[in-house]
């Protein structure tokens, strides 16, 4: 008999357009692969409707605060429902990209400079010369993320806004001009390296998820010795993290820096996006895995104790 899968998608978080279209993308991926699917817009109640479905595995496609922070992780190792993806702490840990930095110096992985300071703060001066990079310390999807350029008198005030949802302290780290590389692992694996490029001013969450909002180039045209590199500071940072499962390692190198130019590392994501203008599914398939293949293995290899 085929494994019941629930496929969690959905919540509250401000990335919740992106999960439903992660979660919908692998629960019909996984139909096609023979398994019994439910899919779970997941609510406050999610302990009990996973009490009543008693899933054999939860396939985790949230995004976001709760369902990629080692919360929704902690609930279903309370349950014990096997899960896909990293565990508690691999997923607490690099949702905090100050604490994932942390992590990522200590093993010799080269990591951007950077300062903690509340968004009151982070408005009313520069917290550094600029340019530099104001980001939330723990979202996804390129939300709230802002660049100020050399030539801005002052930072931007939407930080200010009373609609802001992405927490008190923001990340104010330095801005690496070049371009955008990452790279996924898959288990121990590190797949192909992809370069992002986009006509807009960075890979926000318009050119994440907006059909031609940016154009992925797999394998990434640049040296073999970069290459090489990019992928095994991806398979350092998922151990580092303590990660499992798939994972997305993501980078900017800038060429002109030197002579092997300057290649550091933004953040690692633990659960990345699953949509059809998605990178691991792209890379997957270059690997020579479909993206059936792709989510049967995540489910496969989901456990507890991750």
């Amino acid at each position: 008999m085929s494994k019941h899968v629930a496929v969690l998608m959905g919540g509250w978080s401000n990335e919740r357009p992106v999960s439903l279209s992660s979660g919908t993308e692998c629960a019909q991926a996984l139909l096609r692969a023979g398994y019994r699917v439910t899919e779970v817009d997941v609510e406050r109640d999610i302990a009990h409707r996973l009490e009543e479905l008693k899933p054999d595995v939860a396939f985790n496609a949230l995004h976001g605060a709760f369902g990629e922070s080692g919360m929704m992780q902690g609930l279903l190792e309370l349950m014990q429902i096997p899960y896909t993806h990293s565990g508690v702490l691999a997923s607490a840990l690099a949702m905090d990209k100050h604490q994932s930095k942390i992590m990522f110096k200590a093993v010799g992985i080269p990591v951007t400079d950077h300062v903690i300071v509340s968004r009151a703060e982070a408005a009313r001066d520069h917290v550094m010369a600029p340019p530099y990079v104001i980001k939330p310390i723990a979202d996804g999807s390129s939300l709230g993320i802002f660049i100020v350029k050399a030539e801005q008198s002052h930072p931007p005030q939407e930080l200010l806004r009373e609609d802001w949802k992405s927490g008190e302290e923001v990340m104010v780290e330095r801005y690496i001009p070049g371009r955008e590389l990452t790279c996924a692992v898959m288990g121990d694996v590190a797949l192909g390296v992809t370069e992002i490029v986009t006509d807009l001013a960075f890979y926000n969450y318009e050119a994440k998820y907006t059909e031609g909002g940016s154009h992925h180039i797999v394998p990434a045209p640049i040296s073999p010795n970069i290459y090489d590199k990019v992928q095994k500071m991806s398979l350092k940072a998922h151990a580092a993290l303590g990660c499992r499962g798939v994972t997305r390692t993501d980078f900017r190198y800038n060429e002109a820096a030197g002579e092997d130019g300057q290649l550091v590392c933004l953040e690692l994501n633990t659960q990345p996006g699953m949509t059809p203008t998605s990178l691991v599914p792209e890379q997957a398939l270059a690997a020579g895995h479909s993206f059936e293949e792709l989510v049967s293995w995540m489910v496969e290899d989901a456990s507890c104790n991750r």
